[in-house]
């Protein structure tokens, strides 16, 4: 289905205005400094879910580590991850990773500007695809990620669920109409930066904002009911029983399997299970450290309690001290190492969480 901009909107009068707010008012970040598609594309990544202020020493870290397609492709895995530690949702450095092989292997290191080859990367999706082919090269490719759709949901009075995938396929077909002539990549940050900054989620600043006159939903006052957004499934809670197990002066950690959630991640033994009493807890650890690892330990007592949300998970985590007693060898996954060379391993945020809480040794 074709969509069409509603007859009273002013393309250029909007691209104009939009535009001229951008060039005085955009923000200084560090993947600004140039168009380099490898620095736009890691920047893209690496903002998916998570905030600017966070990103920012992340993003001068890995591009001092990193700074070429080439780098990347050849850098061990244990080294990639270990400077995405902290920024959490780790398949999309490996798919990053992945992707950036691929481009070495077939493109010889440079991004492809054609949409149809850069799509084929893996971890790159319509958003990441329009935002890197816009900004580099400057191809007039709609970048629609939540802040563009809820500003177009506002500009032109849409009532569409923007949860449902037809509701970004029709905003794209409309930004697409709006994109003015040799500055796509501008307009496209332009506006990612009306969403981020003035055409926030809740009270959007209607008075301070550069396309006032040019927005349906503002004229119907419904601008802060707007964008129409189905409610997601709440994360589905985990509790799970934590060991910090200690022999002499180490801890016990593992590595994760090469797939799955955390998949390659050092993490502290963990057991799952239907356990309601401190005892039944206790147990369950203790089955659980002899099962996974052959050790045999005494669960002392509670260390406290930790909580991480991932987008579909909450993991409640209870955490105990325990002290090994005896033990076969252990399986190639788990060793025992010092709390001073924890710092060694890349642990997932979630087990960052449970560091504060070791004892000190």
């Amino acid at each position: 289905m074709k969509y069409s901009l509603p007859e009273e909107f002013h393309v250029f009068g909007f691209a104009r205005d939009l535009l001229e707010w951008y060039d005085s008012q955009k923000r200084d970040l560090p993947w600004r400094i140039n168009r380099d598609p490898y620095r736009v594309w890691v920047s893209e990544i690496m903002l998916q879910q998570t905030r600017v202020e966070t990103v920012k020493p992340y993003y001068m870290n890995f591009m001092e580590k990193f700074p070429t397609v080439r780098a990347l492709a050849e850098a061990p895995e244990e080294d990639v991850l270990k400077a995405w530690e902290g920024l959490g949702y780790y398949s999309r450095v490996r798919n990053l990773q992945a992707a950036a092989r691929e481009v070495q292997a077939r493109y010889g290191g440079v991004v492809p500007d054609k949409p149809e080859e850069i799509r084929t990367l893996k971890g790159i999706g319509p958003y990441t695809a329009g935002a890197i082919l816009s900004i580099a090269y400057e191809k007039p490719e709609p970048a629609v990620d939540g802040n563009v759709m809820r500003v177009f949901s506002r500009l032109l009075y849409l009532t569409d669920d923007i949860a449902k995938p037809a509701a970004r396929i029709k905003i794209e077909q409309l930004v697409r109409q709006v994109i003015p002539e040799g500055r796509a990549g501008d307009f496209n940050q332009a506006l990612m930066e009306l969403g981020a900054m003035v055409c926030t989620p809740r009270s959007p600043h209607c008075l301070t904002c550069p396309v006032f006159d040019y927005c349906l939903a503002r004229r119907e006052g419904v601008q802060e009911e707007l964008p129409n957004k189905g409610k997601a499934k709440p994360p589905r809670p985990v509790d799970l029983q934590v060991a910090v197990l200690l022999r002499d002066r180490q801890v016990l950690i593992h590595k994760r399997p090469e797939q799955g959630l955390l998949a390659g991640m050092w993490v502290f033994p963990m057991a799952e299970g239907d356990a309601w009493g401190e005892a039944d807890q206790k147990e369950l650890l203790a089955q659980g450290l002899l099962a996974q690892f052959g050790v045999e330990a005494e669960v002392l007592h509670s260390l406290g309690e930790v909580q991480h949300t991932f987008s579909h998970l909450q993991w409640n985590m209870r955490v105990w001290l325990c002290d090994w007693i005896d033990g076969q060898e252990l399986p190639p996954s788990a060793r025992f190492v010092s709390i001073e060379q924890l710092d060694e391993y890349t642990f997932p945020v979630a087990h960052h969480k449970i560091r504060p809480l070791l004892p000190r040794t």
